[in-house]
């Protein structure tokens, strides 16, 4: 009978020949996320020479580094010494308020999610905007945030068959998570709204609109304030609700 291995963390291992991925825990959970951010907000500030590019995942962050500048070994042991003087209360948290027009041509899967649950619209909508999220990651598409902090009544499988596109900016619930597009792009989420905000944009200084560790509440907008904000961002305005850290 084969025995799960129980592994010490944080832990360093190779991810191919020019990465090493640092594992902080085998669970998802808000801490353990924290601490991954920590790490990549100290590489970014204490740089190791080498190092190519930072990725935060929810439970793990790859380090990226130039073999021909750093061997793995030795950023190895830089990586150690930078654990342990690592604290999670270190981590940046920004927040942003993310306005929503709920249904519409985008929030195709509102009426159905509320009925499921046995909601009306407005208190699935009211549910919703309740929650304080946080960004765990950003991946799959470019600047797609993966959001944790769904209230529990709103866990949902995603469907069993992925739509071929969905567009950039819609809300979506996907299992216990819940998303904002970046991109549009096929997708097996229930999407219940749209944004105004850009999440992805190559013309700004910065394409992503957030980062792993930001939070995030929504706000409930009717389609004439949407449609302000659509014109706003149309003309280069930026919008957005971002409160002092």
């Amino acid at each position: 009978m084969t025995q799960s291995v129980k592994h010490k963390y944080p832990r360093i291992i190779a991810c191919g020949d020019s990465a090493l991925v640092v594992e902080f825990s085998d669970q998802i959970d808000e801490e353990t996320n924290q601490r991954v951010i920590a790490l990549a907000d100290m590489l970014a500030t204490q740089p190791i020479t080498g190092i190519v590019e930072t990725v935060p995942t929810y439970r793990s962050l790859l380090v990226a580094y130039d073999p021909t500048v750093i061997r793995a070994k030795n950023l190895s042991t830089s990586l150690e010494a930078r654990l342990g003087q690592l604290s999670a209360a270190s981590a940046t948290a920004r927040r942003i308020t993310v306005p929503v027009l709920y249904g519409h041509e985008v929030g195709i899967d509102l009426d159905e999610l509320a009925e499921m649950k046995q909601m009306s619209r407005e208190e699935l909508i009211a549910l919703h905007v309740s929650a304080d999220y946080r960004v765990y990651m950003i991946g799959f598409a470019p600047g797609f945030s993966y959001l944790g902090g769904l209230p529990q009544p709103l866990h949902t499988p995603r469907l069993a068959v992925p739509r071929q596109r969905i567009e950039a900016s819609a809300i979506g619930i996907g299992g216990r998570q819940a998303s904002i597009n970046s991109v549009p792009g096929p997708s097996g989420w229930r999407f219940i709204g749209r944004t105004p905000l850009k999440l992805f944009d190559p013309s700004r200084a910065e394409p992503f609109l957030l980062r792993a560790g930001d939070r995030v509440r929504f706000r409930h907008v009717d389609v004439d304030e949407a449609e302000s904000l659509d014109a706003a961002i149309s003309r280069g305005k930026a919008v957005e609700e971002w409160e002092t850290p």
